[in-house]
């Protein structure tokens, strides 16, 4: 696996690949690299010739009080475990690379996905996320783009800024990995203990019962939220919020959506987790 730290290797290398005919498929991290991140990159595997990760902790998706600052930089670690995936190619640029004059100007804004949810307690997250994406879009021009589905609003924002911008990439979602317990895998997990993490299982436990209340035929959209926010809270954690959306468009779910999704997000201490179910429902 090579390693590269500017834009303009990691450019020439993806180019020359296509050049000769190989298609490429790119990975785009934070690094702290888990079982989740390394599923992506076997993924991208199976569906290129070529696999480009990055790894790149992005300032302009961290609030001002949020974890920029102790975010677990394992670049090392992160390079051994991608080599033994099958990357191909490593990005691992310094900020000074991405943000050259500082703090860019330009701003990609998504409208619509954004406000609810996560960007309702994390306001500029998305915009962050948009933009770096979109930069590193062009910086690595692959031909598919791999995201985990654990992030499933992050995804939706994704998916909608390549389309509306007419990027030539095509983007895959990846079920999420779960820890033996349920847990979503996260990078965030490392702040938490052992027993904190079979704790912070009950979140996958309260969404999978409300999924499977509405399976069950409940459309009390709100009451069955309410009960799964409240067996979550009673575990010990605090809730910032659990919401049953429209899969397609994060609006809302009305009983006329035949696409969900039940997404929470919860602090355990000081660590923030979320995490998702998605499901189809016929119309009724």
């Amino acid at each position: 696996m090579q390693t590269v730290h500017t834009i303009e290797a990691v450019r020439a290398q993806v180019r020359a690949w296509q050049q000769a005919g190989e298609s490429v498929a790119f990975v785009p991290t934070m690094g702290n690299l888990h079982e989740g991140h390394v599923t992506l990159v076997r993924e991208g595997r199976k569906a290129a010739a070529r696999v480009v990760c990055s790894v790149f902790v992005n300032p302009t998706q961290f609030g001002p009080n949020e974890d920029f600052d102790k975010y677990p930089r394992t670049l090392a670690e992160d390079a051994q475990k991608l080599s033994a995936a099958g990357c191909d190619l490593l990005f691992a640029p310094a900020v000074e690379e991405m943000y050259p004059h500082g703090r860019t100007q330009t701003v990609v804004h998504v409208p619509g996905l954004g406000e609810a949810l996560c960007g309702k307690s994390r306001p500029g997250h998305f915009d962050g996320v948009s933009t770096v994406v979109c930069k590193l879009f062009h910086i690595v021009p692959a031909d598919i783009a791999l995201f985990g589905e654990k992030d499933f609003q992050q995804l939706a924002i994704i998916r909608r800024m390549a389309a509306d911008l007419c990027f030539p990439v095509r983007i895959i979602g990846v079920p999420t990995v779960r820890e033996a317990s349920g847990l979503a895998m996260s990078s965030r997990n490392g702040y938490l203990t052992a027993e904190q993490k079979e704790t912070a299982a009950v979140i996958y436990r309260s969404l999978c019962a409300a999924r499977d209340a509405i399976l069950g035929g409940r459309r009390d959209y709100t009451v069955v939220a309410g009960e799964a926010a409240r067996a979550i809270a009673d575990a010990g954690l605090v809730i910032d919020y659990l919401d049953i959306r429209d899969g397609n468009d994060l609006t809302p779910a009305t009983a006329t959506c035949d696409f969900l999704v039940i997404a929470a997000a919860a602090r355990l201490g000081s660590t923030r987790l979320i995490d998702n179910v998605a499901f189809f429902l016929g119309k009724s």
